[in-house]
């Protein structure tokens, strides 16, 4: 786990309870780890609790509660057992991290309808089941929630409709539920993430040296993100640092999704053309 310089002050959510959906792993557990550190008491909920083991330990070495709780998303049934379970051992639901989602790489004509639905399931219904039924339990004392969406949401990207499509869906929603809750108290924003390192991510989306180059080239900063830059950018929306945003989705991508530079910064002089010059397609 790297540190990563940070604005919020130790003790932010001291008494506060975060339920992170897929808290164990990747972008989930440095959301949980830094949220704990911070104070907050964590509902870890993914299918597989095996996977909340790291988190434990840190919450037993950093000093901080951690519910580990079975959870799959896409069954509105186990998600309302789960937010009950929750508020039942806390009290009351503070922050939502909608973090659990999947994904892989797949051209559109080769992707089976059920792979669609899988993902759709995932990514887009499971973030309306678990916002609806910690909504209900937020709405008389106010709340923060943030989805984590992706940059294709905006621009499409070859290879992950089913994804892209899920997270367009989210960034809608984002919006209409912070218009809708707003009276409520409730903020509901986004953050969209670039390509960041995580092992899931290296075996599903660059799964070959190439692939991971390819990506790499297209990120003007020169590097891939890590969970601890993007997690301290969904720690700051969800605490009471930013509290006039709501119905924003704050893009972390290293310039992954701007358009190739025409020049670079450190070119001294440009030639133009002159009038003499022979089109391009006549030059030889």
């Amino acid at each position: 786990m790297s540190e990563t310089t940070s604005l919020l002050p130790e003790g932010l959510f001291a008494g506060k309870t975060a339920f992170v959906t897929g808290g164990g792993t990747g972008l989930g557990l440095a959301v949980s780890t830094r949220l704990g550190r911070l104070g907050a008491n964590i509902v870890c909920a993914s299918r597989s609790i095996e996977h909340h083991a790291t988190l434990i330990e840190r919450g037993a070495e950093f000093g901080f509660e951690v519910l580990s709780a079975a959870l799959d998303v896409r069954e509105p049934a186990e998600v309302k057992r789960v937010v009950r379970e929750a508020c039942e051992r806390f009290g009351r639901i503070d922050v939502l991290i909608n973090n659990a989602a999947g994904n892989f790489i797949r051209p559109a004509m080769l992707l089976a309808p059920k792979g669609f639905k899988a993902v759709i399931d995932i990514a887009l219904n499971g973030v309306f089941y678990v916002s609806r039924e910690v909504g209900r339990r937020m709405r008389d004392g106010g709340g923060t929630i943030v989805n984590i969406s992706a940059p294709y949401a905006a621009t499409g990207k070859p290879g992950v409709v089913h994804s892209a499509c899920a997270k367009a869906g989210v960034e809608a929603m984002t919006r209409t539920l912070a218009a809708e809750w707003a009276h409520l108290g409730i903020r509901v924003n986004a953050v969209s993430p670039g390509p960041f390192v995580t092992a899931g991510a290296a075996e599903r989306l660059w799964p070959s040296q190439e692939m991971e180059q390819q990506v790499l080239d297209q990120i003007p900063l020169g590097r891939f993100g890590t969970t601890d830059e993007v997690g301290e950018l969904v720690c700051l929306l969800a605490s009471p640092a930013t509290p006039w945003v709501t119905g924003a989705v704050w893009l972390a991508d290293g310039g992954w999704t701007l358009p190739e530079a025409m020049v670079r910064g450190d070119v001294g002089r440009i030639d133009r053309r002159r009038p003499t010059d022979p089109p391009p397609e006549a030059a030889s």
